[in-house]
C-alpha cells in the first residue's frame, strides 16, 4: 500500500460525497482523479485490502432483518462448515473464534421471516445446531481503522 491508498481507506470510512460524481469529488480532495481513484479501489478489493467498499444500510428500516449466529464446528470440519455457510447470500460476515462456539457470522435477509429459513436451511446443509442471537439494543461505535 503507498500513501494514496492509505488516504483513500482514512478519508472515506467516514463519508462519500453524494453528488452527481462522487468519485470526482472524492479524488479531488484526495488530490487524485476519478479514474484514478475508481482504479485503486478495485484494486484494494481485488487484493483483499478491502473486503466491501459501499453504502451500509439498515436493513430494519427497510423492512429487512439481521441476526448473529452461532455454530460450534468440529475443527476437521470447519472449512466444509464455514464454505457452506459462505454460500449463503445472506451472510454478511463469518469469523473463526477460539470458543465452543467457533463460527459466528451475521445473517441479513430482506424480510424478517427469511432469517428462520436461512438458519434452518444451513442447519440441514451442515447436520449442524444453529444458535440464533438477535439484536436486544443497537448500540453506534462508527469504527475507523487507519490504514
Amino acid at each position: 500500500m503507498d500513501e494514496l491508498d492509505r488516504a483513500i481507506i482514512n478519508r472515506l470510512q467516514g463519508g462519500f460525497p453524494l453528488c452527481a460524481r462522487p468519485y470526482a469529488v472524492a479524488a479531488a480532495a484526495l488530490g487524485s482523479d476519478e479514474a484514478t481513484l475508481i482504479a485503486r479501489i478495485g484494486a484494494l478489493l481485488e487484493e483483499g485490502t478491502l473486503s466491501r467498499f459501499g453504502p451500509l444500510f439498515d436493513a430494519e428500516r427497510l423492512g429487512g432483518a439481521f441476526t448473529l449466529c452461532a455454530l460450534s464446528v468440529p475443527a476437521q470440519d470447519f472449512e466444509r462448515v464455514a464454505a457452506l455457510v459462505n454460500a449463503h447470500p445472506e451472510v454478511a460476515h463469518n469469523y473463526e473464534r477460539a470458543h465452543a462456539f467457533n463460527m459466528w457470522f451475521v445473517l441479513g435477509t430482506h424480510r424478517r421471516e427469511d432469517i428462520a429459513r436461512v438458519i434452518a436451511a444451513i442447519e440441514a446443509e451442515t447436520g449442524l445446531a444453529v444458535y440464533d442471537f438477535p439484536r436486544e439494543a443497537e448500540y453506534f461505535i462508527e469504527l475507523r481503522l487507519a490504514a
